[in-house]
């Protein structure tokens, strides 16, 4: 996709944030400054940082960090997404044992893992996420979460190769409503998504699985509900939901900026499903305040 002809902004098409679209940034913080120099000493990435979050001073901050594994550069390119994409580089062998170093310094004791998609791997990164976890694993105190990509092509490969090393969370972001899903996520399959949660259910069914979406990309209310209920009878117990914030004006632009009493009904139905837990705000993320989001699940469980 050329971002040449992407033609997303434009000053009609450009809305102003509201007051309660504010972030706090903690760069001089000293935790901050810690968590960023670990990553770098042991040639890591972080989604934090690729992606551009805005949650990332007061999550370096706290000492929570969202590593993201198989390199920075992502076989796709979503339209709404800040990570680079291109041709990846080979897998880093090393980052495993890097990957386990850089947890016992900084003092993690709850870990989110998420990737770049690769496509160019035959098991989409399976085998790599599973051996992170393994190594991981030799801290036992140390709770594991996986975001994952969808694993095009090699679903039911890479489910079972999960199984060698598995995770305390299995996630995977629905993103958005399938009408919109061509613009959004180019590459991907709504019903795939799906697919791929309630397999891992089936296969794995004591382990909690949960999803995200990003709003005001220009779906309707009757449709995030809907969605809602697919990924509840996918098996998904825990659920986010924030809003989207446009990275660049190479991006595609907010169509809307959803109040706080419109996430809080929408909190409301999501509950009334019968997800076990909703995170639902405007800098809600997949993995925001993430180790919070499981002790109230299991506290539910």
């Amino acid at each position: 996709m050329n971002i040449k002809n992407l033609n997303f902004f434009t000053k009609e098409n450009v809305l102003k944030k509201p007051n309660w679209i504010k972030v706090k940034l903690l760069n001089n913080n000293n935790n901050v400054k810690y968590v960023t120099s670990m990553i770098k000493k042991n040639s890591l990435h972080s989604v934090c940082e690729e992606a551009q979050c805005p949650n990332l001073s007061e999550c370096f901050s706290r000492k929570t960090v969202t590593f993201m594994i198989l390199g920075s550069i992502c076989t796709r390119k979503c339209p709404f997404c800040a990570v680079r994409s291109g041709r990846p580089n080979s897998v880093d062998l090393n980052e495993p044992k890097n990957l386990s170093s850089a947890i016992l310094k900084i003092g993690l004791k709850y870990v989110v893992l998420t990737s770049v998609a690769r496509d160019d791997l035959r098991d989409g990164g399976a085998e790599h996420f599973s051996k992170c976890i393994f190594f991981i694993r030799k801290n036992k105190d140390i709770k594991i979460e996986i975001l994952v990509p969808d694993f095009r092509k090699c679903r039911n490969n890479a489910l079972s190769i999960l199984g060698n090393s598995l995770p305390d969370v299995f996630n995977h972001n629905i993103e958005n409503v399938p009408r919109l899903y061509k613009k959004i996520r180019p590459g991907a399959n709504y019903i795939s998504s799906l697919k791929l949660l309630s397999e891992f259910k089936n296969l794995y069914p004591t382990i909690p699985t949960k999803s995200g979406l990003m709003l005001g990309l220009g779906e309707k209310e009757c449709e995030i509900i809907e969605v809602m209920k697919d990924l509840y009878d996918s098996g998904v117990t825990m659920i986010t939901l924030g809003q989207y914030l446009q990275p660049s004006k190479f991006h595609l632009p907010v169509k809307k900026y959803l109040t706080l009493s419109e996430f809080k009904n929408i909190e409301k139905e999501a509950k009334s499903i019968g997800f076990s837990n909703v995170f639902c705000g405007p800098f809600v993320r997949s993995s925001y305040h993430a180790e919070e989001q499981n002790i109230k699940n299991e506290f539910i469980l």
